[in-house]
């Protein structure tokens, strides 16, 4: 019995000091809980201006010239020169030769027909001594009746008038055909294309090869519904010196940004079938000369150009920075330190401003800041842009 116990009692005693551990625990009061209010989130804040703006429209389109023609001779030979400037991408003046053609021939049909010509003159000279003369003799012998116009060499006076316009006419096509020996153009342009050499011989109809004018290019910018109706520009639509929208084009190119200037000058007066879209056309005046850019690049023919139309025809709107837009056209406003989430009409949109109609009102503050995790009465804490922010960010 003594052994028993000897070994039970420890047991007996740890446990009863657990157990009056646990009494106790469960005797104490529990602590109090302390609940932190959350902390707001501070966030850049800009605030919404009702202004009156011309609104801009972003598209794209390529370079084309305005005048571009495949060069054909009209007369046949055989190639016997052809210009340095007859080189794909080399320039040239109005009315430089750029081919020319062995003028042999022609020149001999030239001199043919200045003879034929001078033969055609004698000839009406002799008819027209003759019906003088047979005049003279009616008026001295017969007196009496009127005369036939046979009796007064009439007929044969204007045959030797026809005979001779026909001979002139042929002198001017000889010395016609002797010209188009010089293949010309009538505009200062550049060579897209050549595709003929000396030597070789020629029809008429034979592609000699393709040049375009540089007095001026096109851009045809294609143009939703919508954005037609924010230019206010019409199907059909041509423009004059006041009304004609200004366009600014940019590209980059070896790395380096360019931008060109020019108008709006019409829009076409149909949909196309597959896009549904309608075109504006825009002009650039003199774009390898007067147009360069700053850095001396010009608008060459071929190349892909971002295009922003500025509109002519103010209307109201609710800007604010580009920044401030979200997804799905969502914005952030704070309001009473608490953050709302709206959702707003974007008429239009820049490098670094947004224009809206509707969704915010004046005054508002729209957050700026990007954030991660947003939602709607979210704690945050305005910071607005001092005014030193403000003009750096004007420049």
């Amino acid at each position: 019995m003594r052994k028993i116990l000897k070994i039970a009692a420890p047991g007996m005693v740890l446990a009863a000091a657990i157990g009056s551990v646990m009494v106790l625990a469960a005797a104490k009061d529990a602590p109090e809980k302390k609940q932190e209010a959350p902390r707001p989130v501070s966030l850049h804040v800009d605030e919404v201006r009702a202004e009156r703006v011309a609104l801009s429209v972003r598209t794209q389109g390529e370079v084309r010239p305005k005048t571009e023609v495949d060069l054909t001779p009209q007369v046949s030979g055989r190639i016997i020169s052809i210009s340095e400037s007859f080189a794909e991408g080399a320039g040239f003046h109005a009315g430089d030769t750029l081919i020319q053609i062995d003028d042999s021939d022609y020149r001999l049909a030239v001199t043919s027909a200045e003879a034929r010509v001078a033969e055609a003159r004698v000839r009406l000279e002799q008819e027209l001594a003759d019906a003088r003369i047979k005049k003279k003799q009616w008026q001295d012998w017969v007196k009496d009746g009127e005369p036939t116009p046979l009796a007064l060499n009439q007929p044969q006076v204007a045959e030797a008038q026809a005979k001779l316009r026909a001979a002139e006419a042929d002198l001017e096509k000889a010395k016609l055909n002797l010209d188009r020996t010089q293949i010309k153009v009538p505009f200062a342009g550049r060579v897209l294309e050549r595709k003929v050499g000396v030597g070789q011989f020629v029809n008429v109809g034979t592609e000699l090869g393709r040049v375009f004018a540089t007095d001026k290019v096109e851009v045809r910018l294609p143009l939703t519904d919508s954005q037609l109706t924010e230019l206010d520009l019409p199907l059909g639509f041509v423009a004059t010196a006041d009304n004609a929208p200004a366009v600014t084009f940019s590209a980059t190119m070896g790395g380096e940004a360019h931008t060109w200037t020019g108008r709006i000058v019409r829009t076409h007066a149909s949909v196309d079938q597959q896009t549904r879209l309608m075109y504006a056309v825009a002009e650039v005046l003199d774009p390898y000369g007067l147009s360069v850019d700053e850095k001396g690049m010009p608008m060459a023919v071929g190349l892909f150009v971002n295009a922003e139309i500025k509109g002519v025809v103010p209307q109201n709107a609710l800007v604010m920075p580009r920044d401030a837009l979200r997804s799905e056209d969502k914005v952030y406003v704070i309001k009473d330190n608490k953050l709302e989430i709206k959702t707003v009409e974007v008429l239009s949109t820049s490098v670094d401003r947004v224009f809206v109609s509707a969704g915010v009102a004046p005054g508002d503050k729209v957050v700026t800041s990007p954030v991660r995790a947003a939602y709607e009465g979210m704690a945050v804490q305005a910071i607005e842009r001092s005014a030193q922010n403000l003009d750096n960010a004007s420049r």
